[in-house]
């Protein structure tokens, strides 16, 4: 993992010290610590969670019909938008045959930037026989925004993870509108075994005011962005990719694909929308998908309200 994002060179022009609170100040040094273990019952618990605000996390919830066994457990932020300065971790890890759905109780804004930018740093550890469903809501990158991420993921070769990230093009109905007008957004997602061996490197970068984003074989007209990674072993993948299919509908202008992670460990999902709510309904029908091929069971039906 990245231990200080000013290695990064795509965020060197924008190291100047924030002017209201200095980065990583208190409120704005976010961090989750959850574990989750299996009791003898076969009921998956939150062992326990460290938090420090303004990220927070309360009582794991149970609701899932389907899986009632199966801890809810949603994030949640005290501070508002991400501002200039802010820098956040996460770390979740799944004891042996633990299993666990995670979301945010919100999109994720990333407000507008005079002088640094935003960081997120995560940490995944699943053991054996561990399955984890990582389904936030959207990322919305605000005018003059800059975010970055490093994700960080060790995988037992039996365990199955589900990772799906949601980024809009901005705030399209503010205004006059306003897509593709922020400075920075870089995103990198790597895994490995428990021994070390690497699995996949992936890492995206936008700046869209210097090199736009709507060239063709880029969003072109899509103003919605989804990443979905698929770690499982190599049987289930097979069956998952056989169940999904890639396609490109003009009318309601929404496309999805789906292809291989090498190192045979798993699949790569993207969607690509006009507006959030289409985007997000194929990542949950793909993400019930994956469930049905690990336990058997279809996700629920998102709430009315989300």
């Amino acid at each position: 993992m990245i231990t200080d994002f000013t290695q990064c060179r795509e965020v060197h022009p924008y190291l100047a010290e924030p002017q209201a609170m200095r980065v990583g100040a208190p409120g704005k040094c976010g961090l989750l610590d959850l574990v989750f273990e299996l009791t003898r019952e076969g009921k998956s618990i939150m062992r326990q969670w460290t938090r420090h605000a303004p990220l927070i996390v309360q009582q794991e919830l149970y609701f899932d019909e389907a899986m009632p066994e199966m801890p809810c457990v949603y994030i949640l932020s005290s501070g508002g938008p991400n501002i200039d300065g802010d820098r956040y971790e996460n770390k979740f890890t799944l004891k042996k045959g633990a299993f666990a759905h995670i979301s945010t109780g919100a999109a994720t804004k990333i407000a507008e930037m005079a002088y640094n930018f935003s960081g997120l740093k995560q940490n995944f550890i699943l053991e054996e026989k561990a399955y984890l469903e990582y389904i936030p809501e959207p990322t919305i990158p605000c005018r003059n925004s800059r975010y970055i991420t490093d994700t960080v993921i060790e995988i037992a070769p039996s365990a199955t993870l589900f990772y799906s990230e949601i980024y809009n093009g901005g705030r399209k109905y503010y205004k006059e509108g306003e897509l593709f007008e922020y400075d920075l957004l870089s995103i990198c997602t790597r895994a490995q075994r428990p021994d070390g061996q690497p699995l996949f490197r992936e890492k995206l970068v936008a700046t869209p005011k210097e090199n736009p984003v709507r060239p063709i074989g880029m969003m072109h007209n899509y103003d919605v962005f989804a990443n979905v990674i698929v770690l499982t072993p190599e049987k289930d993948a097979a069956e998952i990719y056989d169940k999904t299919q890639a396609f490109i509908n003009r009318d309601k202008r929404i496309a999805a694909g789906i292809s291989y992670l090498p190192n045979q460990c798993g699949l790569l999902f993207k969607v690509l929308g006009e507006e959030s709510q289409p985007v997000k309904r194929i990542v949950r029908e793909f993400g019930s998908i994956v469930r049905m091929q690990i336990k058997g069971k279809p996700l629920p039906k998102e709430f009315v309200w989300r």
